[in-house]
């Protein structure tokens, strides 16, 4: 039953793309590519383009913000 509830989990996470991050973060893309890969900003690799858990960009700005105050 553990795999049932991890794999409801993984259908509930929202994948953004590179576009789509770079807008929530006011950054251009090529910056967003930095970010992931210099492993900053996990996202997975679907074909040749990325995917981002948006909580995971929530998270790098919650600690980029955090560091700065």
């Amino acid at each position: 039953m553990a795999g049932s509830r991890s794999d409801s989990q993984l259908s509930e996470v929202r994948f953004l793309t590179v576009a789509e991050v770079a807008t929530v973060m006011r950054v251009s893309k090529m910056t967003v590519y930095r970010l992931v890969h210099g492993g900053e900003l996990a996202a997975i690799r679907v074909g040749r383009s990325f995917r981002v858990p948006e909580h995971t960009v929530h998270e790098y700005l919650r600690g980029a913000f955090q560091e700065t105050a």
